[in-house]
């Protein structure tokens, strides 16, 4: 009789710790793919805030730099392809576009130096700068939960509970090729 209870106790601690690690695995990996949504979503939100700043940028440079109206397409152009992604890389890849017609219209304001000590000029240029930071990290952060979750599904005992709950693979944020190459830097003009 004791002993028959101290084997139904022994199984019902088994199935009890199988339970809590079928339950814990679940919200890890439920966990992990929140928090990668989460990153995503940030991402998402910095990339909108530089948008919102840029027809005021543009405003206040529009006023000084006329002619450099090529510029000041450019820029219109990558704010609106950013506004339209429909997904997070769409959005990513106009977002660098973006970040690259702001570099040429900075370079221009550097003819300026009426616009260059304007203080609505040097606010929005200060609240790009942060954005621009706060993109980077998010980034980081983003690829981040990303290793996390890759390592969680590549160790074991998670690669076994990955597949029995049908997780699916996430993809890292990259870089575009033609950030990566160098820029030619001429010391001769």
């Amino acid at each position: 009789m004791v002993a028959g209870l101290v084997i139904g106790l022994i199984i019902a601690a088994i199935i009890l710790i199988i339970a809590f690690i079928f339950i814990y695995y679940y919200n890890k990996f439920t966990t992990l793919d929140n928090r990668i949504n989460n990153s995503l979503s940030q991402i998402d939100v910095q990339l909108k805030k530089r948008a919102d700043l840029i027809p005021a940028l543009i405003k206040v440079v529009s006023g000084y730099a006329k002619h450099e109206k090529k510029i000041l397409i450019e820029v219109t152009a990558a704010r609106a392809s950013l506004l339209k992604g429909s997904d997070i890389s769409k959005r990513v890849k106009a977002g660098d576009a973006l970040e690259g017609a702001l570099g040429r219209l900075f370079a221009v304001a550097e003819n300026y130096p009426q616009l260059k000590a304007n203080e609505n000029f040097l606010h929005l240029q200060t609240e790009l700068s942060a954005i621009e930071d706060k993109v980077a990290y998010s980034r980081q952060y983003y690829n981040d939960s990303i290793m996390d979750y890759e390592n969680s599904t590549e160790q074991f005992p998670g690669v076994f509970f990955f597949n029995l709950y049908k997780f699916q693979k996430k993809e890292y944020l990259k870089i575009p090729e033609s950030n990566k190459e160098m820029p030619s830097i001429n010391f001769e003009e």
